[in-house]
């Protein structure tokens, strides 16, 4: 049978749009987040998406959404039941997680780090670490009780270079890639060095630094450059790229049954 979940992970500088089918997902599209985008716009962009894979609105089971974008909610609610026909549900304070949220003000907890905890540890099992390479990077913080116990924030890989290259008059900007040594010979792989592996470091010492005070615990890693810095560090364990749009779909099964 053709049970479609469509799936949007709105982030600051992203958006993953993805299409469930059953338990596996038929595809997914990395679009560009426009936080003014109007309703009509949002749907039928929505719509466009769902004509190219042949699915109609009314084969949809639902709509889930994953924003940290606010100002988006309201024109993406209304662009979904206008164009899609379906009221979206979004991840937000008070729906059901089956996690406890042992953190100080869990209503602030940002609705993608909520998916890739409950992915996580869903699929991972505990205890278990989720490093997700977006516009932020976060680290997520599961027991083997599938507790969240918290989590780290830092700049993203995006934002490091960015930062570098507008803050100083003659360094140009590079990819986040890593160079064929770490000793550069020109201006640009010794920009490449310092970024790849200035990060790569970061990224392990915050992640040791968990691990000295949670133990052994399985690292997973999501997010647009989690297959690149997943290849340079042997503490991570799984990459998986669609890690949130899995912990989308979770949820919102979790949150259907419970209806």
């Amino acid at each position: 049978m053709n049970e479609y979940l469509l799936a949007l992970d709105v982030g600051n500088t992203n958006t993953v749009v993805g299409l469930f089918q059953g338990e596996g997902l038929k595809t997914d599209w990395r679009l560009t987040t426009h936080a003014e985008r109007t309703a009509d716009e949002i749907g039928m962009w929505l719509l466009q998406l769902l004509e190219w894979e042949g699915v109609q609105p009314e084969e949809l089971l639902g709509v889930a959404v994953s924003s940290v974008v606010p100002p988006m909610d309201p024109r993406l609610s209304e662009g979904v039941a206008r164009y899609l026909g379906r009221q979206p549900f979004f991840v937000e304070p008070g729906i059901r997680s089956d996690m406890p949220l042992l953190v100080d003000t869990p209503q602030d907890l940002g609705a993608d780090r909520l998916c890739d905890a409950v992915a996580g540890y869903e699929i991972y099992g505990g205890p278990c670490i989720v490093l997700d390479f977006g516009t932020a990077l976060t680290w997520e913080v599961v027991s083997a009780d599938g507790e969240y116990l918290g989590g780290a924030i830092a700049p993203g890989p995006g934002v490091t270079a960015d930062a570098l290259s507008s803050k100083t008059a003659k360094l140009p900007q590079v990819a986040m890639a890593p160079p064929e040594r770490v000793i550069g010979k020109g201006t640009v792989d010794s920009i490449q060095s310092g970024l790849f592996y200035g990060y790569l470091g970061a990224v392990e010492g915050v992640t040791r630094r968990i691990l000295d005070e949670l133990g052994n615990a399985t690292v997973v890693a999501t997010g647009g450059l989690a297959g690149v810095f997943g290849e340079h560090s042997e503490l991570i364990k799984h990459v998986d790229a669609d890690l949130t749009l899995k912990g989308l779909r979770l949820l919102w099964l979790k949150n259907r049954t419970a209806q």
